[in-house]
Parts: C-alpha cells; structure tokens; sequence
C-alpha cells in the first residue's frame, strides 16, 4: 500500500482531533449529583476550595426532562453568579456551557431550583466543572 502525503496528512489531521477531544473530556468533573421529584426543589451542590478552581459549569439530565429555574454558583471569596437557567432538559440532555466570569473561580457551592417533568417519576442531575 502506498501512502500519499495526503494520506498521511489526514490520518495526524484525525488523530490530533480525538486526542484534542479526549483530553477536553477530562477537563470536566463531576461536581454532584441529586435526584428531582416531580415538585419545586432547590438543592445545594457542595464543592469546596480543596476541589480547585474552574471555568465552567454544565447540568446533565437523566431520566424524565428537568424544568430549570435558576443556577447560582457561589464561590469562595464569597461571591456568586446568577444564571437564569429557565430551560427544560430532556432526559439525556445538558444546559448550556456556563463560563465562570472574574478571577478566583473557586467553587464553594452550586444551587439549583427546578422539578422533574413527570409525575412519580425521578430525573437524576448531574452538575459538572470545566478546569
């Protein structure tokens, strides 16, 4: 077999994309995880100086969809930002990516206020961070 320059080009050019994105994958970490009835919860994610700093922040879905009706980090310098998060996410599915604005993006807490989008039945949320 005979490889052209093309050839190899494109096989380092497909190579470099999955090591780009393997390596993105792991910037993200599991901050918490909860359970959501079919009624109006507001739970707190705690996180912690120890965990370190980050970017970002996203919510996934599991189960039945979510109604989301706020995110607010805190943040250890004492600190939070607000985001109207008033989306629902289907089961399977994730928020936006929320980039953490300022310096010191030491996460001490997340807060959520949302409730599942069937009767009986219970979603899990996931919150993650970004490095």
């Amino acid at each position: 077999m005979k490889l052209t320059s093309k050839s190899v080009w494109t096989a380092t050019a497909v190579g470099l994309a999955l090591a780009t994105a393997a390596l993105a994958a792991d910037d993200w970490k599991l901050l918490g995880t909860r359970k959501v009835t079919d009624r109006v919860e507001r739970d707190i994610f705690p996180v912690g100086a120890r965990a370190g700093e980050y970017t970002a922040v996203q919510v996934r879905v599991q189960g039945v969809a979510v109604q989301f009706r706020s995110l607010t980090v805190h943040f250890v310098n004492g600190k939070r930002q607000e985001v109207e998060l008033r989306d629902v996410i289907p089961a399977g599915g994730q928020s936006r990516v929320v980039d953490l604005v300022g310096d010191d993006r030491h996460i001490r807490s997340v807060e959520l206020v949302y409730d599942s989008q069937s009767l009986g039945k219970r979603a899990t949320v996931r919150v993650w961070g970004r490095r």
